[in-house]
């Protein structure tokens, strides 16, 4: 390197020129009296010393406790301030050391720098640094050598007007807890000139940059910058800047870890001019803003552990999005390179459509995209060169139904082996879920490829059980039989079930099938009636249960029914013969969560009424050793009220009234076994063939018929226990399960007392 470049005259070399500048201004300013300390001796001052100007040689160490001191240059030797101290500006060469600990400096209006390090350190603990007319700390290598500074400041606070503080080639600054601010309204916080800073838990901040990060010389040009759960700010202008020129250009390494944010006040946490050019990694960070590169500069970025961006790219020569990390466009941006490594990139808001232009792509990663289906507008992918990897795209899900048939372009590319799928296979629109297709290097939203939508399933699901919620409610009664059979039907009686089913509803080709958890209890009276033949009981129930309904990608449904009912039940104790009737009103509240198919949520509820009857005739014979058999056959029928809601993503659902009208054979088998106690224990199992007739009730969505078929039948199985404890109180327990074409049981239980008196 020449003499020459070494001095050219620019702001940015203006480091170099900071020992003949030094000199000039201290032989101008030192014109009153000079305390010297002479080489290798040690003095230490107190408060109330006299207040003068130091110099302090080689090996020479001034130590002051409170005192009081106006300007200090230090040559090789060193400088302690401790709590209390005051003093001005300090200027340090050849290896002095410097250390502050709880004092206070500030420069004359006529000095460049609070503090002056040429291939010096310092220690500043605590302590104020203040320049009014300049940079508030400088470390600088000694003239034309390698020999740098550093300066190392913990909970301190570094002011200047024109910067906080600048670090030349072979320099480092470290911060920890501590504030740096430039206050002028073009000040830049910190200022590098091929030097290094770092901060950790601290706050930098500039009128125009918090950080600017520069050359020094032709080849001097590396800046390096770490922050670790630090914020800068640019008020201004951007938080980061990287500078080239037409004298020389700048590469910087940036690291911006754990939590540590940017602020710019025109919008960019970083911009990248002059032809210079910057790497920048993000760990465990989120940031907020643009970043910018002219024409000719080049930048790259990797979002690491966890990270977030969110603001444009412009001109970005490479992003690597890893590690679940996220990428949010704020408007239409540009990278050369996209590099995808597990993380995801976000397309704005539902209402806003953007377009990434990329020259290449590679690795895997999940695009997070939105499309106006009613007019076809959408986020855009456009790969400009090769495609490669394997790529998800997350497409926003609606209620409304797609416009027309015509397919909606994504993702265009110019070749390569990139493959893209949608997550979840599908997209929900409307009713219907659609896929993805590839149409040459294009891939577009396939309208003929469709099946129903998670919100359609839902709804479907939703007015699908209101039969198996009257199942279960209703199959209660039939397990009274026994007891009622102990009290030979001559006493008044109060009774109470609690109950538990689980049903299993097999999807049709509308995919509405789902599983059903019940649970609920019912009480009831009944008494003999004294007209007739004086075989008959009559009685009256109430109850509640609740059905939690699992449906398709974790949407849960719930049914809460509230019901009255009347019975009138028939035993002839002679043939053996029995009638069973049932009539029942609800009130049935129903509630959907869905979970859509890009993970996002919609609800609904409506409340509808429903009546039911059945009608049960059997009998009741008695075989030797108390054994008996019991055929039975039994008609019921339910009729579910119409019933329209719209659930909050839009979609619109209407179901018909609704029907079931089930048929079912059936046999019971036991013993009654005497107890030593004087009560009966009636162990017995039950079989049946049960069939549910009605085939059409028909749900829309979105003006979509959609028809809820739940006909066939299915065998049903059943083990239980009554017991006659004593002349007033039974006991009841069953447990059943059942399997069919459209409705599996895997498994019911219920548990029961009478009380006669």
């Amino acid at each position: 390197m020449t003499i020459d470049a070494r001095f050219k005259k620019h702001p940015l070399a203006l480091a170099l020129q900071v020992p003949a500048v030094g000199l000039l201004l201290l032989g101008a300013t030192f014109t009153h009296a000079t305390t010297t300390l002479h080489p290798g001796l040690e003095r230490t001052i107190e408060a109330g010393v006299r207040v003068d100007d130091w110099i302090i040689s080689k090996n020479a160490h001034l130590t002051s406790n409170g005192a009081q001191m106006l300007q200090s240059r230090v040559t090789a030797g060193a400088l302690t301030l401790n709590a209390g101290s005051k003093a001005q500006d300090i200027y340090a060469t050849q290896g002095s050391q410097i250390n502050l600990d709880g004092a206070s400096v500030e420069a004359r209006g006529t000095a460049a720098f609070a503090i002056n390090l040429q291939g010096s350190n310092a220690q500043i603990r605590g302590s104020e640094v203040i320049n009014h007319n300049g940079v508030g700390l400088l470390a600088a290598r000694n003239f034309l050598t390698d020999e740098g500074s550093t300066a190392t400041v913990f909970d301190s606070t570094i002011l200047g007007s024109t910067e906080g503080a600048r670090a030349t080639s072979f320099s480092q600054l470290d911060f920890f807890g501590s504030d740096v601010i430039a206050t002028d309204e073009d000040g830049i916080g910190v200022l590098l000139l091929g030097g290094a800073a770092s901060a950790v838990a601290s706050v930098i901040t500039g009128g125009e940059n918090g950080v600017r990060l520069s050359y020094e010389s032709a080849d001097m040009n590396s800046s390096s910058l770490v922050l670790n759960r630090s914020h800068v700010e640019g008020r201004n202008g951007a938080a980061l800047l990287v500078e080239g020129d037409e004298y020389g250009t700048t590469e910087a390494d940036i690291h911006v870890l754990n939590g540590s944010t940017l602020s710019g006040g025109n919008g960019n946490i970083l911009e990248v001019t002059g032809g210079a050019s910057a790497n920048m990694n993000v760990d465990r960070s989120f940031l907020v803003g643009d970043i910018v590169v002219e024409e000719g500069g080049s930048a790259k970025v990797q979002l690491n552990n966890g990270s977030w961006l969110t603001g444009q790219l412009k001109n970005v020569a490479e992003l690597s999005v890893n590690d679940a990390s996220n990428w949010v466009l704020v408007g239409d941006s540009n990278v050369d390179a996209l590099k995808m490594g597990g993380g995801a990139v976000h397309f704005g808001g539902p209402d806003e459509f953007y377009q990434l232009d990329v020259k290449s792509l590679e690795g895997n990663g999940t695009f997070i995209m939105h499309t106006d289906f009613a007019t076809h507008q959408t986020d855009f992918l456009n790969v400009e060169g090769r495609a490669e990897g394997n790529h998800r795209l997350l497409l926003d899900a609606t209620g409304s139904e797609l416009a027309s048939g015509k397919p909606i372009k994504v993702v265009h590319t110019e070749g390569g082996d990139a493959h893209f799928s949608l997550v979840g296979d599908t997209v929900d629109i409307g009713a219907y879920a659609y896929g993805l297709q590839k149409d040459g290097n294009d891939w577009e939203l396939d309208p003929t490829r469709r099946g129903t939508s998670t919100s359609a399933h839902s709804v479907l699901a939703l007015f699908n059980s209101a039969p198996t919620v009257l199942y279960g409610e209703s199959s209660i009664l039939r397990t009274r039989m026994g007891e009622l059979r102990f009290s030979d039907g001559k006493d008044n009686g109060l009774w109470m079930r609690s109950y538990g089913n689980k049903y299993e509803v097999a999807a049709n080709k509308n995919g509405a099938g789902y599983a059903q958890t019940q649970k609920g209890f019912t009480i009831g009276a009944d008494a003999p009636l004294s007209s007739g033949d004086g075989q008959w009981l009559a009685g009256v129930m109430a109850g509640h249960s609740s059905s939690d309904l699992n449906l398709t990608r974790g949407s849960k449904g719930e049914v809460k029914s509230y019901y009255l009912g009347a019975y009138a039940t028939w035993l002839d104790d002679e043939s053996g013969l029995y009638f069973d009737g049932v009539a029942k009103l609800n009130r049935l509240h129903n509630d959907v969560n869905v979970i859509m198919s890009d993970g996002k949520k919609a609800k609904g509820s409506y409340a509808q009424n429903a009546v039911g009857a059945s009608a049960e005739l059997g009998r009741h014979i008695k075989l030797d050793n108390d054994f008996f058999i019991e055929p039975y056959g039994q008609l019921s029928a339910t009729i579910t009220q119409a019933q329209s809601y719209e659930l909050s993503n839009g979609l619109q659902a209407k179901g018909d009234r609704s029907s079931s009208v089930v048929g079912k054979v059936g046999v019971t088998t036991g013993k009654n076994i005497q107890l030593d106690s004087g009560g009966v224990l009636q162990p017995y199992l039950r079989t049946a063939l049960a069939h549910e007739f009605d085939q059409s009730n028909k749900v829309f969505v979105n003006d979509q018929s959609f028809n809820n078929d739940l006909s066939g039948s299915r065998i049903e199985l059943a083990a239980g226990l009554a017991m006659s404890v004593s002349k007033n109180v039974k006991l009841h327990a069953d447990i059943e399960t059942s399997k069919g074409k459209k409705i599996d049981q895997p498994w019911g239980v219920n548990f029961g007392v009478r009380y006669d008196f």
